[in-house]
């Protein structure tokens, strides 16, 4: 099968950092369900694993973590899925990824694609609507129901990206929350508000003085999805009393703890692995999250967030790609489909 590998993590701007490769077709396991991957996305995530460093793989290792696809064939123990049946999914950090033409994922991990969307705008979602989603109704406690949040609003940092455009249509759309989201384009700023969002601020400005002067003294929820280190001194100041503060970035410095004693805030992490990576026998909450993500998108409630769609998808076009996101040129999602006969 044709695919996209790396062996050594070399600087992202040398062709050998990537490189167009045939791997022999893989074979389901119990669980497994081999899929044709019909449409794959770029997460950061992908940049993040390829960044430099001293280390050599002995076989050709293959990222990607979001895809749309067909199962072809599924292992004795898989009851969900059957050949034919159209999936998206997220896959695993420690298997092999989407930027190939099929793929092994475990069946508890995947949902059936969303009926109203094609394999490219379902490829959109899957990595981003499930962080977005865990962190705002599973780390962050916002109820599901618009009457419970009537008067309350979130604070959503970096909210044009992956992630943001997914968390401001849940925010927005399915809690019923006021959304103040933070864009620095008018592109982006568009962008967030058709999603849902109420309110744009500029995350490269003072964001508590923005607020105040556009009235709002605190927001019940803050959602940090861009550099912990850099906005969480913003979101300490920006969170209610007694409200939450949720960071999907991973922080490179201590974090101020005190900073939040005074009011009483909470503060949260969301790493979307950690299910499927520390308690294997909850994976199956993956699979339902994504499946309840594909209702709400047939239910005209939430919208792909595919912006751009690359074809073919090779080596150079999947670099030019990741260079683009990791420059913050991109808003939404880049979905790349069609490997070149």
């Amino acid at each position: 099968m044709k695919a996209i590998a790396l062996q050594r993590y070399l600087p992202p701007e040398l062709p050998e950092s990537l490189f167009d490769t045939d791997l022999p077709m893989p074979s389901p396991g119990p669980h497994d369900i081999l899929v044709r991957v019909e449409a794959t996305a770029i997460n950061p995530l992908d940049n993040r694993v390829r960044r430099p460093k001293d280390k050599v793989e002995e076989q050709p290792r293959v990222l990607g973590w979001d895809a749309s696809g067909v199962v072809l064939s599924a292992g004795a123990a898989v009851t969900r899925f059957r050949p034919g049946d159209s999936v998206y999914y997220a896959g695993e950090l420690g298997r092999q990824g989407s930027f190939a033409e099929f793929q092994l994922v475990d069946e508890r991990l995947a949902a059936r694609k969303p009926e109203s969307l094609n394999h490219a705008e379902a490829a959109a979602l899957p990595l981003t609507a499930l962080t977005a989603w865990s962190a705002l109704f599973a780390r962050m406690k916002v109820p599901r129901d618009p009457a419970a949040n009537a008067g309350k609003r979130i604070l959503i940092i970096g909210a044009a990206g992956g992630v943001g455009s997914m968390a401001v249509q849940f925010a927005a759309r399915v809690a019923g929350l006021e959304v103040i989201a933070t864009a620095s384009r008018p592109a982006s700023a568009d962008w967030v508000l058709a999603l849902g969002a109420s309110h744009v601020i500029d995350h490269r400005k003072d964001i508590p003085a923005q607020m105040a002067q556009a009235g709002f003294r605190y927001a019940d929820y803050v959602l940090i999805l861009s550099d912990t280190d850099t906005y969480y001194p913003a979101a300490v100041q920006a969170v209610a009393p007694e409200g939450t503060i949720g960071t999907v970035v991973e922080a490179t410095k201590p974090i101020d703890w005190a900073a939040l004693w005074d009011k009483s805030a909470t503060l949260v992490w969301e790493m979307v692995f950690t299910r499927n990576e520390y308690t294997p026998e909850r994976s199956h909450l993956i699979g339902e999250m994504l499946a309840e993500v594909a209702a709400q998108v047939d239910a005209g409630l939430v919208r792909s967030t595919m912006t751009e769609h690359v074809t073919p998808l090779n080596a150079g076009t999947l670099r030019a790609a990741l260079q683009r996101m990791a420059e913050g040129r991109s808003i939404g999602k880049t979905v790349l489909s069609g490997f070149a006969p």
